[in-house]
């Protein structure tokens, strides 16, 4: 056995393989878009099996490291992650300017942003988001479910939850809440918008959620639950987000006071 391939070693050799392959991806000597060396080239240089070789590429596959195009080989997946600027998504000139958070993050990168609205109605949101809005079992819930994509692919779904005692009515119950959003046609009602908390988790995706984000196997998504606070510390929208993790980059500025 090359290049440092033990066979008689307590790590599987097909995970030794995947370990340097693994390590070329990440130190850059296999770039975004690169081609794997084939199977015969792997079998040369490691000594081992068609299996073996086989077995490795199955674990960087798993790990979301590459995608295997049928007959035409490995090749390490691009990655282009949108930065997620937490702190200035959500400044008001943005909304005055007529842009909701996803549009002027995508514009700023020169990228072109797209939102598909898949429904608008009432909802039943569960316990956890009915506490978070500080609402009754009985008090109807308007919901808005959309998806993100950036240049044609999809990075992101989120499920808005807001009062809809609050909402009836207004723009926010139509499937194109107009300029700015539904941030800036709360606050075109008075409900002027004081702060956002936000939880952030890793999982992996749910099966409906691989398919609407397009995931590769081991891809995991990050899940990212916002709430919109009003200057009476009123929450008027929990709005629950699952991201591609391969495809964002969450960036946070954090006072040091």
């Amino acid at each position: 056995m090359s290049e440092g391939i033990d066979p008689l070693g307590d790590r599987p050799v097909y995970r030794q393989i995947a370990d340097r392959l693994r390590q070329a991806i990440v130190h850059g000597n296999l770039a975004p878009g690169a081609r794997l060396p084939s199977e015969s080239e792997l079998i040369e240089r490691y000594s081992a099996s068609r299996g073996t070789v086989r077995q490795s590429i199955a674990v960087l596959r798993s790990e979301g490291l590459i995608d295997v195009v049928h007959g035409r080989g490995a090749f390490v997946r691009e990655r282009t992650p949108i930065r997620r600027l937490s702190y200035d998504r959500f400044a008001r000139r943005h909304r005055e300017a007529g842009q909701a958070a996803f549009l002027a993050e995508l514009e700023a990168e020169g990228r072109k942003a797209e939102v598909q609205v898949l429904h608008v109605g009432r909802g039943e949101p569960d316990s956890d988001i009915r506490e978070r809005l500080q609402l009754s079992d009985d008090k109807p819930v308007l919901m808005r479910h959309r998806r993100y994509l950036a240049d044609r692919q999809p990075v992101e779904v989120a499920t808005s939850w807001l009062p809809l005692e609050l909402v009836e009515g207004t723009a926010i119950v139509e499937a194109n809440p107009g300029p700015g959003g539904i941030y800036a046609r709360l606050e075109d009602m008075g409900h002027h918008l004081e702060h956002f908390t936000e939880e952030v988790s890793a999982r992996m995706p749910q099966p409906d959620e691989a398919r609407a984000l397009q995931l590769g196997p081991g891809v995991p998504v990050i899940r990212l639950i916002r709430v919109a606070y009003t200057v009476n510390d009123r929450p008027v929208e929990v709005c629950d987000t699952i991201i591609a993790a391969d495809r964002y980059v969450l960036s946070y500025e954090l006072p040091g006071r």
